[in-house]
């Protein structure tokens, strides 16, 4: 049960996109996920393909997480039962970001981008001339 009290006098937060969250107040779940492919080309050649996201892999492949083995033993006291903000700027949240003021139970935020750069074949000087 999360049992305190989010309390913000001013927040600024100037861009939020692509799966990022901006919350004020407790959840109890969190799940963000974004994709994205960036594509940098010389030449202005587009094969009409490219957003297949399936067709890469790294769209397809199970995230590793690995286990967490250590002990963990933890000891809270809330003298308080607020989370008091006075002022928070922030320039910007994205790609399965998280800004987040208060309790949370379980989160899961991801973000997979395939970035492809095409150039074109080097041209060397010998075969110019």
């Amino acid at each position: 049960m999360l049992t305190r009290i989010s309390s913000v006098d001013k927040a600024k937060v100037k861009q939020a996109a692509f799966s990022s969250i901006y919350q004020i107040g407790d959840s109890s779940i969190i799940n963000a996920f974004s994709r994205a492919m960036a594509i940098q080309r010389e030449a202005e050649i587009f094969l009409g393909d490219e957003g297949n996201f399936p067709s890469y892999s790294v769209f397809k492949k199970p995230l590793p997480l690995p286990p967490i083995e250590e002990q963990l033993t933890m000891t809270r006291h809330n003298l308080s039962p607020i989370i008091k903000v006075n002022n928070i700027d922030i320039t910007g949240v994205s790609n399965s970001s998280l800004l987040h003021i208060g309790n949370s139970k379980h989160i899961s935020l991801e973000v997979r981008i395939k970035h492809i750069r095409m150039l074109l074949p080097e041209v060397h000087e010998q075969e110019l001339e």
